[in-house]
């Protein structure tokens, strides 16, 4: 996958939508914070994973509902899925964005990922009720796991898809640690590519991009939302064998909370998770890493420009 550039700040502007139509439109102004939805319902605390996107999808969801008047605690940089759904099914939060996908394989341990996007949803609705939880609607976008290496590196060894990289000999692959007995990670491409050339390096997420550069690692993994993935300085490598699947994000949530809660609470987040391109992510995930702006503030611009904040902005 290979993504054109338009500079962070454009790409900001043209994903957020910041046009003047409907911007001062005061029509619901008298409506005051003791009639909003979410006043004198349950307090809930939200968790997000511990990179850039799921600092930005927390902030999204967390501030929607705060605007209609729900009280919410936001628990940013928990840790991987498998320490945050340990979160989750022990009562520490009562939400959190994650990825089908992720849900699929690495919760539910499903050896192979469905091979549509439709399909990976229900999977992972399945799994979740089964555990007393639900996932509500999915964003347009998907943000899946990825190899990316220099293109002089697949130029040289020729490579263009995951599965051309029996050709290199031994190389080193970048990834965070629990990508060593992940499926949609080294386990996938030992099982189902056959490659058993690989030197695993551990590395913090963030890191992959600058040790790759270095020549430290010579394949990383990677997010395909990610903002430095957008100035072709890297190339993605095909996923022929589908170990990386279908990952568009979903809030995740008890069932219990979400009737406590009532019904304007699921539209509340069923309309952020609606505006969630994947040009939309890619540039909010560039305003962070690149242009260095706080998670809060990107998202809070993303939420007035799109009328996700009601009368409360």
């Amino acid at each position: 996958m290979r993504f054109r550039w338009l500079g962070s700040a454009m790409a900001f502007v043209l994903a957020f939508g910041l046009a003047a139509c409907g911007s001062n439109d005061n029509s619901g102004a008298t409506k005051t914070d003791a009639s909003k939805p979410g006043k004198g319902k349950p307090a809930i605390t939200m968790g997000a994973k511990n990179f850039t996107e799921e600092f930005v999808l927390g902030e999204l969801y967390a501030q929607a509902l705060r605007a209609q008047g729900y009280s919410v605690k936001l628990k940013s940089n928990i840790g991987s899925s498998e320490i945050i759904d340990k979160a989750l099914t022990s009562g520490q939060i009562d939400m959190y964005p994650e990825y089908t996908g992720t849900i699929v394989s690495t919760l539910g341990k499903a050896s192979r990922l469905p091979r549509s996007e439709e399909a990976t949803y229900r999977d992972a609705k399945r799994f979740e009720e089964k555990r007393g939880f639900t996932v509500l609607d999915r964003t347009p976008f998907f943000d899946a796991d990825g190899l990316a290496v220099l293109p002089q590196y697949a130029q040289r060894n020729g490579l263009r898809t995951i599965a051309d990289l029996k050709k290199v000999g031994r190389f080193t692959y970048g990834a965070p640690p629990e990508n060593r007995t992940r499926f949609n990670g080294l386990k996938g491409m030992q099982q189902a590519y056959g490659l058993k050339n690989i030197n695993f390096k551990p590395l913090a997420i963030g890191l992959q991009y600058p040790a790759l550069d270095a020549g430290k690692i010579d394949v990383a993994a990677i997010f395909t939302t990610d903002a430095k993935l957008a100035g072709g300085k890297y190339s993605v490598l095909e996923d022929t064998e589908g170990i990386f699947g279908f990952q568009n994000v979903t809030p995740v949530v008890s069932k219990k909370v979400l009737e406590a809660e009532g019904p304007e609470f699921e539209r509340t987040l069923n309309a952020v998770s609606a505006k969630l391109t994947n040009q939309a992510m890619q540039s909010m995930n560039a305003a962070v890493d690149i242009d260095k702006k706080k998670p809060a503030d990107v998202a809070r611009a993303f939420l007035k420009a799109n009328a996700l904040l009601g009368t409360s902005s």
